[in-house]
């Protein structure tokens, strides 16, 4: 009877450490001198101290700033541990009333913007944890910006178009801008 066992457990044992201990600490040493960024977060500093990440939308709801995509996420938007999306189908009468909602909510912040509204500023994503907008949505936003931060609406859309990334690899995606981002180089002009 040992002589089955000993061999299971010296197997068990070896596996437990080259797969639980070994493997584990190589993936992060690796992963900490190759991609130091991404591996603590990608966070974002200023002055020393992280405002947010790269990866993970921030619920901006001050009409000097970018809004981001609506997070499906609860108890609180852009909750990284409940990440998901609503898991609601197009007919459904709770998914229609929160679109609704969102669309007079952005009316009510800009009365005077009568252009169409971008669907990903009303929509939340599968993940509920977007960083990024559309162009369009960004640029949707400029006039309520530009009045609240008294600023030429050019401005506005220069920032944009300074922080516009391009589609990944040239043709995945499409371009977007993240928000983050966008709102830390407002609060740099002003």
């Amino acid at each position: 009877m040992i002589s089955i066992l000993r061999p299971a457990f010296v197997l068990f044992a070896a596996l437990t450490l080259l797969c639980g201990v070994l493997y584990p600490y190589a993936i992060t040493g690796i992963g900490q001198v190759a991609f130091a960024s991404q591996a603590t977060g990608s966070l974002v500093l200023r002055g020393g101290q992280p405002v947010g990440s790269s990866l993970i939308g921030q619920a901006f709801s001050s009409p000097k700033y970018f809004w981001g995509r609506p997070s499906a996420t609860s108890p609180m938007p852009n909750n990284a541990t409940a990440s998901s999306g609503s898991n609601q189908g197009p007919l459904n009468p709770a998914l229609i009333d929160a679109v609704k909602g969102r669309i007079d909510a952005l009316k009510a912040a800009d009365p005077a913007n009568t252009a169409p509204i971008p669907v990903d500023l009303v929509t939340a994503s599968a993940s509920g944890l977007d960083p990024e907008i559309s162009v369009a949505a960004a640029y949707y936003q400029t006039g309520r910006i530009a009045r609240a931060r008294q600023l030429p609406v050019d401005e506005v859309r220069s920032i944009i178009d300074q922080h516009r990334e391009s589609r990944y690899l040239g043709f995945f995606g499409e371009p977007r801008v993240n928000v983050l981002a966008l709102n830390l180089a407002l609060d740099q002009r002003r």
